[in-house]
């Protein structure tokens, strides 16, 4: 979670791309068939789409939801957190400008602990 927070105070400035891990996926068993590419949209600290349909999105969501810190800093604005098919963890907020980019790799051994 601590990276995931991050994440989401630096989007204020713009978009964030984290770089996930491949091989933890792969090792987790979670494949193309059980849909790792997702939305999930925040607003006032709660989801907003229908995400039932992703299982890892609706993980996802529940642990964010779960943690006091994190949920603090989604009830400040509007987000946006997506994974995509190259398993970068990307993190908008709708409400700030998204011409910045800043991409952080999560080392291997602590990627685990994040989420």
């Amino acid at each position: 979670m601590p990276f995931i927070n991050i994440q989401l105070k630096r989007s204020a400035g713009g978009e964030q791309v984290m770089a996930l891990n491949r091989v933890d996926f792969e090792r987790a068993g979670t494949g193309r068939k059980a849909g790792y590419k997702f939305t999930i949209k925040f607003n006032e600290a709660r989801v907003s789409n229908v995400i039932s349909g992703s299982p890892l999105a609706v993980h996802l969501a529940a642990v964010m939801l779960e943690d006091e810190n994190t949920k603090a800093i989604l009830r400040r604005s509007e987000y946006e957190i997506s994974l995509n098919t190259k398993f970068q963890l990307i993190t908008r907020d709708m409400h700030a400008g998204s011409s910045v980019v800043e991409e952080t790799k999560i080392p291997v051994a602590e990627e685990a602990t994040a989420e």
